[in-house]
């Protein structure tokens, strides 16, 4: 199965959803501080490899005063890969020390 590129920002959208059973679009985008042309691309390569399912709100929107939400929430096997694409990611971390760094410390 194809995996979608472990950007920060797909981390961190990733994070959020692990965290909550559902959210919508919104309210990840003020969990993880990106903006919503950010967090809605990441969510639909989400749900396009099925990491990810979405449903709308059934509201009246006229009664409520706002747009219905679409939540979105891990799969069993997107939940599973999430923690491992962000197991994988943290491991590639790597603090290596610049030239420059090393110089200074001398």
């Amino acid at each position: 199965m194809a995996a979608p590129r472990m950007t920060i920002p797909t981390q961190l959208v990733l994070q959020a959803l692990l965290e909550a059973d559902e959210a919508y679009g919104a309210e990840l985008g003020g969990q993880t501080r990106l903006p919503s042309g950010t967090v809605h691309p990441i969510l639909a390569r989400l749900e396009g490899l099925d990491w990810v399912v979405s449903r709308w709100e059934d509201i009246d929107p006229s009664a409520e005063g706002r747009p219905a939400r679409r939540y979105y929430r891990l799969t069993e096997n997107g939940r599973a890969q999430a923690r491992a694409a962000l197991d994988r990611a943290a491991r590639q971390v790597q603090v290596r020390p610049t030239p420059r760094l090393i110089r200074s410390l001398s």
